[in-house]
Parts: C-alpha cells; sequence; structure tokens
C-alpha cells in the first residue's frame, strides 16, 4: 500500500491525505509494491518507542531517496523550494494527527484503558485511483471489494481532505458501510446531503456570516464597485446569491461575475478570453470565493491576466507553492483573506520542534523532509547518515512561509476531529461499561456504526477551550481573522493577521482592523479606491445615469434652498421657511426677518414725508381757519375743504400703519383705514366739483338745480360713498381679511415679513371703487373747467383727479412687480404722492392767494374783478347777479 503512516493503537483512525510528494515510486516491480506495505517505525518524541511506519529503507527505498537528490540538483533552486514547502504542508496534517493522539493517550481522564493510533494513506488523484489505498484498507486487496483480506480491524473512523473531491468520492463508498467520515477541508454544501453521505461530519463551520464579513470590509474601505469570482459549484451559487444580496441592501454594486469551473479546462479559456472586461473595468477590487480546487486552478491558469493589479478578498488562503517562478510584486495586487478563527494549540510547537531524524532513523519521510530542508550532502555508502547535516537542526529554522510552525485551519480540524472521536468513544465505553453484568464481562467490541448518535449530538470544548459541536444545525457562527500576506521582501510571502470580524459583536462593531498593517502594493501610496463614479461632494445629489448600475452617477447641484450636508446624497434636503442654504448648498442658516422698518433708510425716509406732509396740511388747514371769512375760504364752502384738509391729514397718517413689524391688527388697519380715508377725501373732491357746477347751473329761481344747490344736497356725497365703502372693507374682513404673512424669496437670506391682502378681490373691489369716484369728480371738474375762473376751482380739482388717477393707474404695474419690502414701500409712496397732489393742486393756488396776494382776497379787490364776471357770464347766456352765501359765499362777514 503506498506511503502508509502508522503508528499503533488499541484503536485506530485512519487519514486519506494527499501525500503523493512526500515520495515518488518510480519502481514497477513486486519487491517494490510490497515493499510499500512494510511498516515505517516512529518513535514517540517523549520517548519510548512507539511504531510510526513509512515505507521501509530497503534498496527501493534507498534507490528512491538518490532518486530525490538528483532530482532536486537539476531543479532551478525556485521550484525545489516549493516542493518543500508543499510537502511541509501536507506533513503538517500528520503531526497534527500524532499531536493530539499522543496528548490523549497521555490524559488519564479520556480513555484511560485504551490508546488511539493511527494509519495514513496517501490519495491519488488520478480518477479510480483515489480508491486504490480506501479499498486496500477496507478489504485487505484492492481488487476484491465487500471481501475483507483482513482480520480484526481496529479501525474505528476515517479523516479525508482537504480537497473537497476527494471527501466526496472517498465519501460515497464508505457511506456504504456507515463508517464515521470526518472532513478537514472547508465547509462544502454538497456534503452536507446526509441521504447521500450518511455517515459523514465536517469539522469546519460554515460560513454563514462570510458574506456579511467581506461586505463589511467593503464598506470599511468605501469600495462600492467590486468583482465578483465564484467557485461553480453548489457552494459559489449559495454564496454568489447571498453576497449579491448583500451588497446591494448597502448598495454596493457588482461590476462583474466570474465563475470558475475546476473540472472543465475549457471553461479556463473561456475566463481568459473576458481578459480585457475584467482587467479594464474600473472596478479594482476582486471577491474570490470557492474551495481549494477552484483556487489552485485559478492560480495555474488565469491569476497572472485576470487578477492583475487587483485588491483580491479571499475566503481561503492562496497555496503559494503552485504560483512558482512567476510570481511578481504586484501580479496579486493585496490579498485580504478571511479564516476561521481559532484558538492557538500550546504544545503544538514544542512538538513540532522536538521532531528530528536521528531521534528517528527509520523515519522515511522525515528524512526526506530533512534532506530537502537543510541541504543534506549525498552519501555513496547504502545507508543514510545525518552526520552531515546540522545535529541542533529544526524545523523552526524554516522561514515562515516555508514551514509554519503554528498549527494551520485543516490541522485544526485534525485536532479537534481526533478529540471528537476520543469523546464519542469515551462515553460509548462508559455506557457499554454500565450495561455489562458483572459476572459475565466480556471483552468489548467496538462497531463503527454505534459512534453515530453519540457524534451527533456530541458537544464539548477542546483543551484549547473551543466549543467542538459536530451537529451543523447547533454549530455557531465562525468568527473570521483577516490575513493580509506581506511579500516584500519579494518572496517573503508572510500571512500577518491584520483584522477580525465578529457576528457576536454589536452591530458597527463587528469589525476591527489595523489599516496601518496592511502591506497594499509597492507603488502604492494610499488605500486602493474601487468607485464606479467618484463621490458628490456635499452640496451635490447623485443623479443616476441610465442604463448603469445604482453606483454609476453623475453629480448634480443642489437646487435653490436645498443642501446636501454629506457625500453621495442621493436626494437634496429642502430648508424650512424660516432658514436658507448657503452658498455652498451644504447647510441650512437662520433667516434674517427684514420688514420695512421705521429705522430703515427707505422707512426712515417715507416716515419724515408722511409726517411733513401732515404737517403741512395741518398748517394749511390752520391757515384756512384763520382766514375762514376770506373771499377765497368761503367762496369754495369753506366746509367741504375743511373736511378735505382732515381725510388728507389721515391720509398722509395712515402710510405709517405699513411700517414697522407687521401685526395683525395693524395689518387690518392699514388697509381698512386707507380705503375709508382716502374715500372721505376723494368724495370731498366730487363734493366740491358738484358744488361748483350746481353754483353755475342754479342762475334761474325755481329750477330744481337751485333747490339741489340750496338744500346742501351735495354734502350727502360724502357719507353715502363713504357708506358704500366700509360695506365693502366690511365684507373683505368677513370673507378673508388682511393678515401676516412671510416672504422667504425676494430676499437671500431674510425672511421678509408682510402683510398679505387676504383677499385680493377684495382689496382691488377697494382701490377699483376710489377709482370710480375719481373718475367721477374728474369728469364733472373736467366739464366745468370753462366756467368763469374768479374763485373757480374746476380746472385744480380736474388736475388734482387726473394726478391721483395717474398715481394709482402706475401703481398697480409696479405693484405687482415689486417684491418685500420694495412692495410696501410703492403701496407707501402712492399714498403719499396721490395725497399729495390733492394738497398740492387744490391748495397751493388758495394759499398762494391767500399768503403772496392778500389784494385778490378782499371784497374790494372781489368787486375790480365783478365787471370782467359779468361780462363772462354775459357771454355764456347768464344774467349777472349777486351771489349769496350760500353758493359764492363771496360776501363778506
Amino acid at each position: 500500500m503506498k506511503q502508509r503512516a502508522h503508528m499503533d493503537g488499541d484503536v485506530m483512525i485512519a487519514g486519506f491525505f494527499p501525500l503523493y510528494i512526500l515520495g515518488i515510486d518510480h519502481g514497477s516491480s513486486e519487491d517494490s509494491r510490497q515493499g510499500d506495505l512494510t511498516p515505517f517505525p516512529f518513535s514517540s518524541a517523549t520517548g519510548g518507542t512507539q511504531s510510526w511506519h513509512f515505507g521501509s529503507p530497503n534498496e527501493a527505498g534507498l534507490l528512491r531517496l538518490r532518486s530525490l537528490y538528483v532530482y532536486s540538483q537539476i531543479l532551478e533552486p525556485v521550484w525545489a523550494s516549493e516542493v518543500l514547502v508543499r510537502v511541509l504542508k501536507d506533513y503538517q496534517l500528520v503531526l497534527a494527527l500524532a499531536f493530539a493522539i499522543e496528548q490523549i493517550n497521555k490524559n488519564p481522564s479520556l480513555l484511560p484503558n485504551m490508546t488511539l493510533g493511527f494509519d495514513v494513506y496517501d490519495v491519488q488523484f488520478r480518477g479510480w485511483k483515489v480508491f486504490r489505498n480506501p479499498f486496500t484498507w477496507l478489504f485487505g486487496k484492492y481488487k476484491i471489494p465487500n471481501y475483507s483480506c483482513m482480520r480484526g480491524s481496529r479501525s474505528i473512523a476515517v479523516l479525508t481532505g482537504p480537497s473537497v473531491i476527494t471527501s466526496d468520492q472517498i465519501g460515497t463508498l464508505l457511506g456504504l458501510y456507515r463508517f464515521p467520515q470526518f472532513t478537514i477541508g472547508s465547509f462544502d454544501q454538497s456534503l452536507s446531503d446526509h441521504n447521500k453521505f450518511p455517515a459523514l461530519y465536517q469539522m469546519a463551520k460554515k460560513d454563514t456570516s462570510i458574506t456579511t464579513a467581506m461586505v463589511s470590509l467593503l464598506l470599511h474601505f468605501s469600495w462600492n464597485w467590486v468583482g465578483l469570482m465564484t467557485s461553480q459549484n453548489e457552494n459559489g451559487v449559495s454564496v454568489l446569491a447571498e453576497l449579491k444580496e448583500e451588497m446591494a441592501k448597502n448598495r454596493l454594486c457588482v461590476a462583474y461575475e466570474v465563475v470558475i469551473s475546476s473540472q472543465d479546462l475549457q471553461h479556463l479559456y473561456n475566463i481568459m478570453g473576458n481578459y480585457n472586461d475584467i482587467n479594464k473595468a474600473s472596478a479594482r477590487v476582486l471577491i474570490i470565493y470557492g474551495d481549494q480546487d477552484s483556487l489552485k486552478a485559478l492560480m495555474l491558469g488565469i491569476e497572472q491576466v485576470l487578477i492583475k493589479g487587483k485588491v483580491c478578498i479571499m475566503n481561503s488562503q492562496w497555496d503559494f507553492t503552485l504560483k512558482r517562478k512567476y510570481f511578481m510584486l504586484g501580479s496579486l495586487h493585496v490579498p485580504l483573506i478571511f479564516t476561521h478563527h481559532y484558538a492557538d494549540v500550546s504544545g503544538f510547537t514544542d512538538f513540532v520542534k522536538a521532531i528530528h531524524p536521528s531521534k528517528y532513523p527509520e523515519d522515511f519521510v522525515l528524512a526526506k523532509l530533512w534532506f530537502l530542508s537543510f541541504n543534506c550532502s549525498y552519501s555513496e555508502s547504502d545507508c543514510v547518515t545525518w552526520d552531515n547535516c546540522a545535529h541542533d537542526a529544526s524545523l523552526d529554522w524554516l522561514p515562515g512561509h516555508i514551514f509554519d510552525m503554528t498549527m494551520s485551519g485543516d490541522s485544526y480540524n485534525v485536532y479537534n476531529a481526533v478529540y471528537s472521536v476520543a469523546q464519542a468513544l469515551h462515553e460509548l465505553l462508559l455506557h457499554e461499561t454500565e450495561v455489562q453484568t458483572l459476572g459475565n464481562r466480556k471483552e468489548t467490541v467496538l462497531s463503527p456504526a454505534q459512534m453515530h448518535p453519540l457524534l451527533k449530538s456530541i458537544q464539548f470544548h477542546n483543551p484549547s477551550g473551543d466549543q467542538v459541536i459536530l451537529d451543523e444545525k447547533s454549530k455557531l457562527e465562525p468568527e473570521y481573522d483577516i490575513l493580509n500576506i506581506w511579500n516584500f521582501p519579494e518572496g517573503l510571502e508572510l500571512a500577518v493577521k491584520v483584522g477580525k470580524f465578529s457576528p457576536y459583536a454589536p452591530h458597527g462593531n463587528q469589525l476591527s482592523l489595523s489599516e496601518n498593517m496592511v502591506e497594499w502594493a509597492i507603488e502604492a501610496t494610499e488605500t486602493p479606491h474601487s468607485v464606479c463614479s467618484k463621490s458628490c461632494d456635499p452640496g451635490f445629489r447623485k443623479s443616476p445615469q441610465e442604463g448603469k448600475a445604482a453606483c454609476c452617477f453623475d453629480c448634480t447641484p443642489c437646487p435653490e434652498n436645498e443642501i446636501a450636508n454629506g457625500t453621495n446624497m442621493e436626494h437634496c434636503v429642502r430648508c424650512e421657511d424660516h432658514q436658507y442654504a448657503n452658498t455652498h448648498r451644504t447647510k441650512c442658516l437662520l433667516r434674517v426677518a427684514s420688514f420695512l422698518a421705521f429705522g430703515d433708510p427707505l422707512g426712515l425716509a417715507l416716515a419724515c414725508i408722511a409726517l411733513c406732509f401732515s404737517m403741512l396740511t395741518v398748517t394749511v388747514l390752520g391757515m384756512f381757519l384763520k382766514h375762514q371769512d376770506t373771499a377765497i375760504v368761503k367762496a369754495n364752502n369753506r366746509a367741504l375743504s375743511y373736511n378735505l384738509l382732515i381725510s388728507l391729514i389721515f391720509c398722509f397718517l395712515c402710510s405709517l400703519l405699513f411700517l414697522g413689524r407687521p401685526k395683525a391688527v395693524t395689518c387690518i388697519l392699514q388697509q381698512i383705514t386707507f380705503g375709508v380715508v382716502f374715500t372721505v377725501a376723494v368724495s370731498t373732491v366730487l363734493a366740491k366739483t358738484v358744488t361748483v357746477v350746481l353754483a353755475f347751473k342754479a342762475t334761474s329761481p325755481g329750477r330744481k338745480i337751485r333747490w339741489l344747490l340750496v338744500s346742501g344736497a351735495p354734502k350727502f356725497i360724502i357719507p353715502i360713498c363713504t357708506l358704500i365703502q366700509i360695506t365693502l372693507c366690511g365684507l373683505w374682513l368677513g370673507t378673508s381679511p388682511p393678515f401676516v404673512d412671510t416672504d422667504v424669496h425676494s430676499e437671500h437670506g431674510h425672511i421678509i415679513i408682510l402683510c398679505n391682502k387676504g383677499s385680493l378681490t377684495a382689496f382691488y373691489c377697494v382701490l377699483g371703487y376710489l377709482g370710480f369716484l375719481a373718475l367721477a369728480s374728474f369728469t364733472v371738474a373736467f366739464l366745468a373747467r370753462n366756467l368763469p375762473d374768479t374763485f373757480n376751482e374746476a380746472k385744480f380739482l380736474t388736475f388734482s383727479m387726473l394726478v391721483f388717477c395717474s398715481v394709482w393707474i402706475t401703481f398697480l404695474p409696479v405693484y405687482h412687480s415689486a417684491k418685500g419690502k420694495v412692495m410696501v414701500a410703492v403701496e407707501v409712496f402712492s399714498i403719499l404722492a396721490s395725497g399729495a397732489g390733492l394738497l398740492a393742486c387744490i391748495f397751493a393756488p388758495k394759499c398762494y392767494i391767500i399768503l403772496v396776494m392778500p389784494n385778490r382776497n378782499s371784497l374790494h379787490g372781489f368787486r375790480d374783478k365783478k365787471h370782467g364776471l359779468s361780462q363772462q357770464l354775459s357771454n355764456l347766456g347768464i344774467k349777472s347777479r349777486p351771489l349769496s352765501d350760500s353758493t359764492a359765499k363771496c360776501k363778506p362777514n
């Protein structure tokens, strides 16, 4: 039987590991094949002789050793070093098995009356030859299945792996005989089929949180544009779906997908055909998930062309022994590897240090390792002596990338598998002891099938403190160590732990990473970036690109009064009404309250003008009261003049209601007061105009016009017109009264407080009614403009109404085009301008006569003009006669 390693014990554990590279048998004779069956003695490192067999140092073995020496001399050094690394890596599985069994055999509380041993066999990857050693182990001969040529087999369990392929193929055979099988490789979904593999137990934990761990790493480095590469098996398909779902939840995008098949060479060629699509993609991060077999195929076939310059995130450590000399620094940009976290096994390093060929002279495997590791010279004699090697040489002399003294993940699974067998066997023996009667004590015959009920329910803590559970449904989620391969200087290839992921930590603290320990490419000066589009800075929002992934977008500035205070914002946020966006659209600032205040230059100017006009009007009123008995005051109905002057005073003063911080009361008063007092003023002008016309039309006694004039009918125009306006204002207040409002658009950074008209229809009705009265006054005054001009103010009334109408007609378009405080200022200015127009056009000429030409404001002056007046009346066909006080009012007191 090829490559059989053996250590004797009461109960045996078989192991099928890839030890094909530990020896090359070029012989074909029956003697050579028979020599392979010879045990190889191995002594315990702690003293005493235990048989640990691996071939015999006969002539055929010596020839193989000499062949290996010659082979190593003609190979280039790099390849020889890679062979050595592979040899040592595979051999550690045997060391872990031996170490665990030695610990158990020394433990008095575990299997106290029984010792464990092992048989380790080579597994070949060449078709049906994979079954050669399992068949021989089961039946004694390769070509006679189901017929055992062996007597008293003491094997109780089988360890297979780390390759999933060999575990699958051997498991199909072992399942027929219900032989407990422990796989030491990574967890594979296909091996969980208990119908196909009823006796198989996977030591590795299922990668239930690997997708969360990888996505957490992507989020940590802000990598959102990633390529995916998985193996074409049930495991890869399942993880790929979970990974894409987890990435979608965190808004990460897949740039491309590649599926690897280790079985189909044509498939590798197809992948290499996508070289341009993958290598030219902007995604600089590549997630690789697959078993060891898929990764080996990737390393051998496509690593150089597919992942050159990429940051690779993997679930398994690369087998760098397969890269050979073509490995160049930077071709594999930087590998970040997620491996299952496990506790350090104390004593294993000391156990490995104690291994030495001088202590175990018949250990042919160890001889080969020593020969390759320490360049021992070749001896011409038939016997190999170790005098030419360093006497104190030890495996810990080897560099870390050649041989790792710490236990690997696969070796740790071997360690746990041995302890699982020991624990189940211990419970089985206890149970058998309890059921045996004291009088009929017989030797216990153990059957492998008896182990299954115990193995399925077993839970224990190994000597390192880790909990071991074989039931897949009860297994805890694994924690992950994050490894980074340091390859500077070139060839170092040292796996360094740079971080950890624990699914049991609070959300947000599950990933811990020492970023400064990560070795990026030699030319890199900062952390690599892998994004489809550059991040949108604050003040911009993401705008998706049509037909592309969500991670591909354009950056669009936020609209007016909207902000984005973070990077890569999906939407801009509108500022509240009392806030405004700064220039960069990154934050909202409080608006400054603004209104047409008395302290503002414009407000102060308007207030001063209003007060000045008010004082001027008061002065004119005082002047008229002082000269109330003069002809110019009495000639045009002084009562109406007083009424007009008082209304103008209130017109000027009502403009002050528009200044200052608006309140609900002032908003109502300013519009109502404006409408009423101006109605009084304009209706007074209308009454004066009608009075003038009636005075000149009432020329003969008995006419109705004279009766209207004598009865004082014009005086009723004022209350009637005012009452109509008050009614309109009442309807306005009852339906939609003015209220305090804000304007956030007129001035940047300011919130303008103003009075909203409430109902614009009501406002324009009030204003339109004033316009109607003004137009009526203007029409009547215009018709009376050619009457005799002595104390006839028809022309002045006409001109005043013309000014009044011009101001308010101009007001409408300006008012609608103005915003904010300017709109209020326009309304105030219109009030002042129209009031000033009435004051100036009607009373300025009279004041001029009173102050500058007093001779024309007397009875004597009036008589000097009487002839002229009579002549004018004659020209109009009217007889001249003295005017009574009720009409002309020119009779002196």
